[in-house]
């Protein structure tokens, strides 16, 4: 009797085991489930196979910087389609016809199951498509568009629940670069960058597109998705807009605190992240900052602010912050690690962005998972590395998608592809101008 409930016992928990490392996780929003660039599924490969990544399934989608979000055994990304292909440029609105749309994958087997489009002219700079990763919240999908269409649809079938026009119902216009604060839901509401007068942040009825409440001025919104954190024994909103990173009440908009920092041409769009009592906000030119949060109350006092050999200046891509210190990619592709109570930098390489040489915004991706880093880079190249405060170590890398968004960028004319990546399922799901990929990541 002994023996065979010995036997019972171990084959309980071997399948516990099992369960537990072939559970199949999702990416619901914006850099993952907690939006802290960390992926925590189990049974992922250490090192590519020695005939690269293996693609599961391809589907032809239109362009776009948006990159998509699993949830449920469904992907979600939005595009644009038009015929009009326009040459980009930083400096030029462009003026093009076409249609943005919201389309819904299989996530096994890529078939199409739905999709939601409407006409949507756009008049701003690289009109490629739109910019924000879908929010899918049980059996809702929020989708913002790059001219500020904001949409709900139920998930399972693309039905339109609500929708809202940001810049007419707010009364300006679209920014230079178009909508890239990607939406955050927070119990009933679903927070949003926006914009106009008094009317940075609004916060929204997520079941209805009511406005609950809205808040700040700013020169320009900005570019940076709602934040939350939890500092001085109350949960903070953070907003960063052209002028100042704020703190607000996320119930009321209520403003706690709030610390000056102008984002050059009102590029403020990495995310604040945070690590114990510090909170870091950066942006290219060196508008960068890090503040020492309260312990006890909302509030905030600077530590430092970016200067040459201090800190991160990134464009585009969100550092990854932990143990004391940073590591994130600089304007031209330097990948760095900075400590953060002093900015110091470390150590900086470009060996997992650019092909040697520093390349004006230059970007990658990083997603933290165990013990390593997944690094998605410009050129359409996942790489596998590991990264302390020691030093860079590669490991593996593989080429799983194209890049193929023309840019032009202080003369650079080379094709990017500009899109953070989802991982769920063992697999990494990645998009460019012309197609939707799902690769394994599954250790063999």
């Amino acid at each position: 009797m002994k023996r065979l409930m010995t036997h019972l016992w171990r084959g309980a928990c071997a399948a516990c085991l099992l369960a537990c490392s072939t559970r199949a996780d999702d990416w619901p929003q914006w850099l993952g489930p907690e939006r802290d660039s960390v992926w925590r599924e189990m049974g992922i490969l250490k090192t590519f196979p020695d005939g690269g990544a293996k693609v599961l399934w391809r589907q032809p989608i239109g362009s776009g910087f948006a990159g998509p979000a699993v949830a449920g055994g469904r992907v979600f990304v939005t595009d644009y389609v038009t015929e009009q292909i326009p040459v980009p440029s930083a400096g030029r609105r462009d003026r093009l016809n076409g249609r943005e749309r919201i389309l819904c994958f299989s996530a096994g087997e890529g078939k199409l199951l739905w999709k939601y489009e409407y006409e949507r002219p756009y008049h701003i700079s690289y009109a490629s498509g739109p910019r924000v990763t879908p929010t899918v919240d049980g059996d809702r999908v929020y989708a913002l568009g790059a001219e500020g269409n904001l949409v709900c649809l139920r998930s399972v079938d693309g039905t339109l629940v609500w929708a809202r026009d940001l810049p007419a119902d707010y009364d300006f216009e679209t920014p230079q670069w178009g909508f890239s604060g990607h939406p955050l839901v927070d119990g009933n509401k679903l927070i949003c960058l926006v914009g106009g007068n008094g009317s940075i942040a609004v916060a929204f009825d997520k079941q209805t597109g009511k406005e609950l409440w809205r808040a700040l001025s700013a020169k320009e919104p900005g570019y940076c998705p709602p934040t939350l954190i939890e500092a001085g024994k109350t949960r903070q909103l953070l907003i960063w807009h052209s002028d100042a990173l704020n703190s607000l009440d996320p119930e009321s908009g209520k403003l706690y605190w709030s610390e000056p920092i102008d984002a050059s041409w009102g590029m403020a769009i990495a995310a604040p992240r945070r690590d114990g009592p510090f909170l870091f906000v950066g942006a290219i030119v060196m508008k960068s900052m890090l503040v020492r949060l309260d312990a006890n109350r909302p509030a905030a006092e600077v530590v430092w602010t970016g200067r040459k050999g201090i800190g991160i200046a990134p464009t585009i891509s969100t550092p990854f912050l932990e143990n004391g210190h940073m590591y994130g990619v600089d304007r031209e592709g330097e990948l760095r690690c900075v400590k953060l109570e002093t900015g110091e930098q470390l150590w900086s390489t470009y060996d997992a962005t650019t092909p040697g040489q520093g390349l004006d915004n230059a970007s990658a991706f990083l997603v933290k998972h165990e013990d390593r880093f997944f690094i998605f880079n410009e050129r359409g190249e996942l790489v596998i590395a590991k990264m302390s405060p020691d030093g860079y170590e590669p490991i593996s890398r593989a080429k799983i998608i194209e890049p193929n968004s023309n840019t032009v960028r202080s003369g650079r004319e080379d094709p990017i592809v500009w899109s953070h990546p989802a991982f769920a399922q063992r697999c990494v799901f990645a998009r460019n101008d012309n197609e939707l990929v799902c690769v394994s990541l599954a250790a063999e």
